[in-house]
């Protein structure tokens, strides 16, 4: 049943008469009856009838059996807490005995949603015209277009007005209104070109009678699907520059160590979950006893996760890897059986339950460049994950430290020979890589569940991040990552995530064929012998 509203201006009406009207759900017999006084009430057009329908279609409007007056209730026990129905103040209480609930189903209920809709359109509150704007626009309804253009005539708001008539153009679609109306309609749900706007389009065109309305609606949908097509593919490639910059981050520090040291690091994931880890820990004290500082958890937790991993790093290449230089498939079974023991040292300590790290409030969130969908989290990660890149190149090219670690990287013995204590550059090389891996862990904290296999998660891409863009190179690892990342979102639609993981590892194979050192290879006389 559809029920027409001509929705009033926004002046207030006469509260005894509002009052009068809403006493009427106490005397409804059914439901075709408390339809209209639902359309009474919205033709006042006085926004404080708003408290009331909302409540009536929460299922929170009672009526008192002694005297057939009318209140908002809530449920506290054995008892209904019962508040005034326009203006929200407490009246008392009542036993559950002494007030009937005035029913509603589904069909009400969206007699109401459209009746509030046609109300919000009135409020003083941009914001709140434009979210009625929106669920009109989503929820099409004929009775409504009288009341939106009422609405698009007074608004001032340029972006309300659009969306003002954009929700009048889905109404249109579906009235019995010439073809004219239907083909401006169709017009500006093609200039809209977005999913939901394809959604009325197709649905109105299984309907339409062929003719020029159908044709316009046909090429419309064409149109917009291909706008669409554009930009799904710009949501992929987002989507694998914020994989590449997850895997950037994974894979830097081992881009280093590998690089230098020619270790094989499998403990390298667990450096990452040491991170993550140390941001779990600092949140729980900063929830605990300084919550003011929540916004900046983070950042007090990049500087002690790049400590702890260092540290830990420095620990295992001074205590374990020393001795194995030389041995790759011995430093490869040791560090598999070091990121065992971590793994369970972090179960007996923090539980092997995922453990909850929380955004701060400027990760929270997102936003939309047309039909292109970005989170905060992840648009921080990937500006973050460049950051640290920016640094690590920075170091390794201008500093005396950096000077060092490229020529034990080219040549180790020539390094030994002029004087660089090549031990000690691997011990801080190792940390340092340890180190960036925890500040890996602090990012991935952000998009992924803290738990001890997470780490596991990365070190395989991590490893074909490396050997693809060329063991030791940064710039390498930079275009590695996020070309294997933008390749697997790619992919996945057509393969799964799984298989689409598999052959980009059958891709990688085939490229090392061609090219054993990767994309950008190291150049010394060492390295090229």
């Amino acid at each position: 049943m559809a029920l027409i509203f001509h929705f009033s201006p926004p002046a207030q009406a006469d509260e005894a008469a509002l009052r009068t009207i809403i006493a009427k759900f106490a005397t409804a017999k059914n439901f075709q009856a408390t339809v209209q006084i639902v359309g009474e009430l919205a033709a006042t057009g006085d926004p404080s009838v708003e408290r009331s329908l909302t409540a009536l279609s929460n299922g929170e409007l009672y009526f008192r059996k002694a005297d057939a007056s009318v209140f908002i209730g809530k449920e506290q026990g054995q008892a209904i807490l019962l508040a005034d129905p326009l203006n929200g103040d407490g009246a008392g209480e009542a036993a559950k005995a002494e007030v009937t609930k005035i029913k509603v189903n589904n069909t009400l209920r969206r007699t109401i949603r459209d009746a509030l809709g046609g109300l919000t359109l009135s409020s003083a509150d941009p914001a709140a015209r434009l979210a009625a704007a929106r669920t009109m626009f989503k929820t099409p309804n004929a009775a409504t277009i009288e009341a939106l253009d009422a609405a698009i005539l007074n608004e001032a708001v340029a972006s309300v007005k659009k969306q003002l008539e954009q929700a009048r153009a889905s109404a249109v679609l579906v009235s019995d209104l010439p073809a004219s109306e239907k083909l401006a309609a169709i017009s500006v749900l093609k200039a809209r070109g977005d999913r939901d706007a394809l959604s009325l389009l197709t649905a109105f065109a299984t309907g339409a009678e062929d003719g020029a309305v159908k044709e316009a609606t046909e090429g419309a949908i064409a149109g917009i699907t291909g706008t669409l097509a554009i930009w799904n593919a710009a949501q992929n490639v987002w989507y694998g520059v914020s994989l590449g910059s997850v895997l950037l981050l994974a894979a830097i520090g081992l881009a280093i160590t590998f690089g230098v040291m020619g270790v094989i690091n499998m403990a390298h994931g667990e450096m990452v979950m040491l991170g993550a880890y140390t941001t779990f820990v600092v949140q729980n004290v900063i929830r605990t006893s300084f919550p003011g500082l929540f916004d900046w958890s983070l950042a007090i937790a990049l500087p002690l996760a790049f400590l702890v991993a260092g540290a830990v790093g420095l620990a295992i290449e001074r205590g374990i890897i020393r001795f194995l230089y030389g041995r790759p498939l011995e430093t490869l079974l040791a560090t598999w059986g070091v990121s065992l023991i971590l793994q369970q040292a972090v179960r007996t300590i923090f539980g092997p339950t995922n453990r909850e790290v929380g955004n701060p409030s400027w990760m929270s969130g997102g936003f939309e460049i047309g039909q292109l969908a970005i989170t905060w989290n992840r648009l921080w990660i990937v500006v973050f994950s460049l950051g640290v890149f920016a640094i690590l190149l920075y170091v390794m090219k201008r500093t005396p430290w950096g000077l060092q670690m490229r020529a034990v990287t080219q040549n180790r013995r020539m390094a030994s020979s002029m004087g660089i204590r090549t031990p000690w550059v691997d011990a801080l090389t190792f940390a340092l890589g340890s180190g960036i891996a925890g500040i890996a862990g602090v990012a991935l904290s952000q998009i992924d569940n803290v738990s001890p296999n997470l780490g596991q998660g990365y070190i395989i891409d991590s490893f074909m991040v490396v050997v693809f863009g060329g063991v030791g190179n940064l710039w390498g690892t930079l275009v590695g990552a996020f070309s294997l990342g933008i390749l697997n979102k790619f992919l996945e639609p057509y393969a799964g995530a799984v298989l689409g993981k598999i052959l980009v590892l059958v891709l990688i194979i085939l490229f090392i064929q061609k090219r054993p050192r990767g994309l950008f290879a190291l150049k010394g006389r060492a390295v090229e012998a």
